[in-house]
């Protein structure tokens, strides 16, 4: 299939990006490497550094889009709505696709018209150790639909996933408000809530090569931690919404990251509380299903 402007997958690269210029580049001298020249853009969280310039000198067929404004991972939303393929593949500045990986993950969402989101299997650094979340993934205790290619999830990481546009922007795609740091639940979650299926695919692979392992700091595991509140309170039944912000506020008494998680979801309530639709009773109890396992040692 040959897309306009001469690709040749159904598939649009879609990265977002901030101030990680030396990052990115080797990023997307492999994702423009990849076989069938899926077409790759480039959205900027308003880069401080010289990305916009990079982007534009060395790579002419990267599509940029330069926010002003920082917009987390909702930068992504921006990316889905430029594309003109059915399927949208995700990449961190420093994650990228496997060859085949794209083409393959086409041909899956081509035989599965209720799979909205394929999860890769991810390789993390140059000794491409799996990452510990994929090997959840792949443990996963719900209920494989017949047919469903790989293993049924409600999560998935974001540097290494393909989603069908159409489905995405239904549902509405990330939130502003989340920022970066575990924002897929919410958009997993609004998925199934759809009716659509979301699989982790091991022979759908990406790799990933963070340039500090850890490198984010607590920030980002702040964040996490606020935005998982938020996902429980937005979408999640009572009691769990209760349990969760216990547990949270547990943490506090001797965590300051979690203390900042806490106060950041308190801040933040008023519009998370406008907004609040719990799932139906089905996917509640997958979710606690999930709780479960994740407790299990």
């Amino acid at each position: 299939m040959r897309e306009p402007g001469g690709h040749e997958t159904p598939i649009t690269a879609v990265v977002i990006t901030r101030d990680r210029c030396r990052v990115l580049v080797r990023s997307l001298e492999r994702l423009t490497a990849l076989p069938g020249r899926p077409r790759v853009i480039v959205v900027d969280n308003g880069s401080s550094d010289d990305t916009v310039r990079i982007v534009r000198e060395r790579f002419p067929t990267v599509d940029l889009i330069a926010l002003e404004r920082n917009r987390g991972a909702s930068a992504r939303n921006v990316g889905v709505s430029a594309a003109q393929t059915p399927y949208v593949a995700f990449s961190d500045d420093d994650s990228w696709w496997a060859e085949g990986a794209l083409q393959r993950a086409a041909e899956l969402l081509d035989a599965n018209p209720r799979l909205a989101l394929i999860a890769a299997m991810i390789l993390v650094g140059a000794s491409e150790r799996l990452d510990p979340t994929c090997a959840l993934m792949a443990d996963s205790p719900l209920r494989h639909p017949p047919g469903l290619p790989g293993h049924p999830v409600l999560g998935f990481l974001a540097c290494g996933a393909v989603v069908r546009r159409s489905a995405f922007e239904a549902v509405g795609g990330f939130q502003l408000r989340q920022g970066v740091g575990g924002e897929e639940q919410l958009l997993a979650v609004d998925l199934a809530e759809a009716g659509h299926d979301l699989a982790y695919v091991p022979e759908v692979c990406a790799h990933h090569h963070p340039p500090q392992p850890g490198g984010d700091g607590g920030s980002r595991r702040s964040e996490t931690m606020r935005n998982d509140l938020w996902f429980a309170w937005l979408r999640r039944s009572l009691g769990s919404s209760i349990a969760q912000t216990g547990s949270l506020a547990a943490s506090a008494l001797f965590d300051a990251h979690a203390r900042a998680a806490l106060t950041g979801a308190i801040r933040g309530a008023p519009p998370v509380l406008a907004a609040r639709r719990p799932v139906k009773r089905e996917l509640e109890l997958q979710l606690r299903l999930l709780d479960r396992a994740a407790r299990e040692p």
